[in-house]
């Protein structure tokens, strides 16, 4: 199954994740997914791309840890279900804002809980989260500098406010 399709199908099940338990299983599917494309993207992706693509693989490896782990629902992980990541550029976009949402997701569930091991293990996997986003967003800035015709930080989404307070006139800056 093609990248965007799994990041699709895992941000619904998220989405519908309404339990810890779902949650937290939630989040090690997406783990795996950011392994598996980091790892498809090693072997198959634009060569700027591979260095961070490796770190990613491997990041996700920590995040998802064991792939049987029980809060793993049944039917394994839905990554192994990757097939191809047909256009880098939109699944690392895609992929990006699924592990801000699985972060956010993860916070409420370690804010939520009085299991201390579940608690350490939402931080964990925050961290795992945090620190994939970190090399998603450093190869969507490689494939940014491979397109000049386009600044990075449009193609991340980040470009921010449309016009600085000094450009908006003198009365955009007060309230």
């Amino acid at each position: 199954m093609e990248a965007l399709r799994l990041i699709e199908i895992s941000r619904h099940a998220l989405a519908q994740s309404r339990s810890a338990p779902e949650i937290v299983a939630e989040a090690w599917q997406i783990q795996a997914l950011a392994q598996a494309i980091g790892s498809r993207l090693v072997m198959s992706g634009p060569a700027e791309l591979r260095g961070e693509a490796r770190g990613l693989g491997e990041i996700g490896g920590r995040g998802c840890g064991v792939l049987d782990h029980p809060m793993v629902r049944s039917g394994g992980a839905r990554a192994t279900q990757l097939s191809g990541v047909s256009d880098p550029e939109a699944a690392l976009i895609g992929l990006n804002v699924l592990l801000g949402e699985v972060g956010i997701a993860l916070v409420g569930v370690a804010c939520a809980t009085d299991d201390e091991g579940l608690y350490w293990q939402c931080i964990e996997t925050i961290d795992a989260a945090d620190e994939s986003s970190d090399r998603v967003r450093g190869m969507l800035r490689r494939l940014a500098e491979h397109q000049p015709e386009r600044p990075p930080e449009t193609v991340r989404g980040r470009a921010g406010p449309a016009g600085t307070v000094a450009e908006m006139g003198p009365a955009a800056g007060t309230s």
